[in-house]
């Protein structure tokens, strides 16, 4: 087996210190959870590198244990990427291929923002607004952690982070501000240039 890489934290935009309803101190301490994240998956490839192969073991073993703790590591760094990726813009309706979508797929934009934010409101760690590739259309997901409920051939587009970390600075327990915060500073340029990138036809 090759030797894994390192990688790096993406530097926190700028633009995210000024957010609309969610302060600089929480978007700091949000980017340095995500750099955990970072620095745990390179701690754990660089351990799975020496382990014992012949030793792994469903009930319990260096291997299962690492591989499932890799996991977790590397759905936070993904789910925050996309999550920072998209902040930083003027909120409002979306628009360009993404709106498209939305009104194809849950018949306005009213409808899908009320369906993402009761999957928000469900969720435990994370929701999602992503293409399924098989059925060609939008969904909201939810997620209960970094690494759970993955729904395959699903491309994500809209991160909405909604363990208690993104918001308690600010909010405490209200999460439904926090959500209505979320909105209010995504970016349609980004959700659309992701909609290019990954072809999705609209």
């Amino acid at each position: 087996m090759p030797p894994f890489e390192e990688i790096s934290a993406r530097p926190l935009d700028p633009r995210l210190l000024q957010l609309s309803g969610i302060s600089r101190a929480s978007v700091e301490a949000h980017h340095r959870l995500y750099q955990g994240y970072v620095a745990k998956r390179n701690e754990i490839l660089a351990l799975l590198d020496g382990v014992d192969l012949q030793k792994a073991n469903q009930v319990f073993s260096d291997v299962r244990a690492l591989k499932l703790d890799l996991t977790f590591a590397i759905g936070g760094i993904k789910n925050h990427e996309i999550y920072f990726a998209h902040l930083g813009g003027g909120g409002g309706d979306p628009d360009g291929a993404f709106r498209v979508l939305v009104e194809r797929d849950f018949g306005s934009v009213d409808a899908w923002r009320s369906d993402l934010r009761a999957t928000a409101m469900a969720a435990r760690g994370w929701a999602w607004t992503a293409y399924d590739r098989d059925e060609g259309r939008l969904f909201n997901y939810l997620g209960d952690a970094q690494n759970t409920f993955p729904v395959w051939n699903a491309t994500p587009l809209v991160a909405l982070d909604v363990y208690e970390h993104a918001y308690f600075l600010d909010y405490q327990t209200d999460r439904a501000s926090y959500v209505d915060a979320f909105f209010e500073n995504l970016d349609w340029d980004a959700v659309n240039g992701w909609i290019a990138s990954y072809s999705i036809p609209s």
